[in-house]
């Protein structure tokens, strides 16, 4: 046990009062759940803050009000989702706590979720995270933390050990005061599970990746649409868009750019980034070779030097159909005419091989055959199935993990009608978790159709249940078993419900071929 640690539950006759080593907050109940919201664990990363690790957030006197969300982080709007902010004061976390005394004598375990969103975007306020905290017993924690240009750019002029992972350093810091705080809530410091989707997930990977920064403040993880063995840039790569952002607002000598940049507007660097990304949603990717991230994925991996605990690992049947979508409504033309041009631009001389093996002829459109392929594997963007399978190949000669694939195509849709047959794409797998999750605040997607909310509800058993084990077990629902071959994948889908061989599915093998220094085993 951490020394100074907050051990006490709430000393209040209130329910809806706890106090933390920083002082005293107030929740609200609501919907069988005690609701703590916008606790800050971090100081604002302002002025000289701005592109430094975070520092713990200063005690305050009396009650804080933690009855609402607080403000998320600065970001622009995005593929059409209206969530911007261009507040920096927002490194803050909320904690819900199942409202009964089933506690009492006994801690919870705890779940922390980490919100997707490209790098670039994204709010812990988009996840409401009572159905897990209540259906699972559990408490869970969900936080906001710097994005795009403030937390995942690098820059010569940077710290040098923590260059380009400011984003990563607020999740540790959120981290490591859970440790601190949570038994105050009545949770088990000692029973942590990190958890995250898409750039939330990629971020639990790269937790896993720093052993010497993060062992001790999880016991289990949580990966959804996010392959930890991706191929991702060196610092020295990342800081290329770092001085390419500098350069647009007028900060371009090395020396002194860090003061120059911590000068400028928010609304000026965002603009700025969005300008050097374009239409790319890899430009802001954690970037490897600092104490952050010291080694790639799948190098860290093969020796070993990772954090060693049970894991879920896996994601959508068609994830970047959504991309796919995307590119659509942007303006795009997909066609069959262009279907073999769209293919070289992304695998260059392997495309006429991937032609063959993913012929128009099979599919219902042009669209849908372009996310096909791309969701079963692009070397250049970590969220496709066969790097799931790589990850989780790497990971179970040192610790259990249990693979899965999310194919329920009847899930709502996650964005516009793109005209195309869309499936299981991207992110259609968060309103089984959080329900009527539709990336915004509003959280007013649809309900679930009758076969859906029933593995959803199998879902919400699996995954609690292993946050307090480290075992996926729902009740009458088929065994989960550590992965230990290509069959061993546990399909989440209605009435599929059960392991498939997900490499044959996704031609993993024939992507081996092609790709041999990516998908090595």
């Amino acid at each position: 046990m951490l020394c100074g640690t907050v051990q006490a539950a709430p000393t209040s006759a209130d329910p809806t009062v706890v106090v933390t080593d920083k002082g005293a907050v107030r929740g609200a109940i609501r919907n069988g759940v005690r609701e703590f919201k916008g606790i800050p664990y971090a100081k604002p990363p302002v002025g000289e803050l701005r592109w430094s690790i975070p520092e713990p957030a200063t005690a305050w006197s009396g009650t804080l009000d933690a009855t609402k969300y607080k403000s998320s982080c600065p970001q622009a709007e995005r593929y059409g989702i209206p969530e911007s902010s261009d507040n920096e004061d927002c490194l803050h976390l909320n904690v819900t706590v199942p409202n009964s005394k089933t506690w009492r004598g006994r801690k919870r375990a705890v779940i922390v979720w980490i919100h997707g969103g490209a790098f670039v975007g994204g709010s812990s306020a988009l996840y409401p995270l009572d159905t897990l905290a209540k259906s699972g017993d559990v408490i869970v924690v969900s936080m906001n933390y710097r994005l795009g240009v403030f937390g995942f750019t690098a820059h010569p002029a940077f710290e040098a050990g923590h260059n380009g992972g400011y984003g990563l350093e607020d999740q540790r810091a959120a981290l490591r005061w859970v440790k601190q705080n949570i038994a105050a809530f009545g949770g088990d410091p000692e029973n942590v599970t990190v958890a995250g989707e898409s750039a939330g997930a990629a971020g639990v990977c790269m937790h896993i990746l720093a052993p010497d920064e993060t062992a001790g403040l999880f016991q289990k993880a949580i990966v959804q649409s996010a392959g930890c063995a991706t191929p991702l840039p060196t610092v020295e790569q990342g800081s290329k868009t770092g001085q390419k952002i500098a350069a647009l607002v007028g900060c371009s000598d090395d020396a002194a750019a860090l003061t120059c940049l911590r000068g400028k507007p928010v609304k000026e660097l965002l603009a700025a980034a969005a300008t050097v990304a374009g239409s790319s949603i890899v430009t802001f990717l954690p970037v490897t070779g600092t104490k952050t991230v010291p080694l790639p994925g799948a190098q860290a991996l093969k020796a070993g030097k990772f954090v060693k605990v049970p894991m879920i690992m896996g994601g959508t049947r068609d994830e970047l159909r959504l991309y796919v979508a995307y590119a659509v409504q942007g303006g795009q033309s997909i066609t069959k005419d262009n279907y073999s041009a769209l293919l070289k631009d992304t695998y260059g001389k392997n495309a006429d091989s991937v032609v063959k093996k993913y012929p128009l002829s099979s599919y219902s459109s042009a669209p849908t055959a372009l996310g096909t392929v791309w969701s079963d594997f692009r070397s250049d963007v970590g969220i496709n199935n066969c790097i799931y399978l790589e990850t989780s190949k790497l990971i179970r000669k040192s610790a259990p993990v249990y693979a899965f694939v999310f194919g329920d195509r009847d899930a709502p849709p996650v964005t516009k009608d793109p005209g195309f047959e869309m499936g299981a794409v991207h992110s259609s797998e968060l309103p089984y978790q959080f329900p009527h999750f539709d990336n915004t605040t509003k959280i007013a997607g649809p309900d679930l159709k009758p076969a859906s909310q029933k593995l959803a509800d199998r879902m919400v058993a699996y995954w609690t249940g292993f946050a307090k084990t480290g075992k996926p077990r729902a009740p009458r629902s088929p065994a989960w078993h550590p992965f230990r071959a290509d069959f061993m994948v546990m399909n989440l889908a209605p009435r599929k419900l059960g392991y498939f061989n997900a490499s044959n599915a996704h031609n993993c093998k024939f992507w081996k071929t092609l790709y041999p220094e990516v998908l090595t085993q």
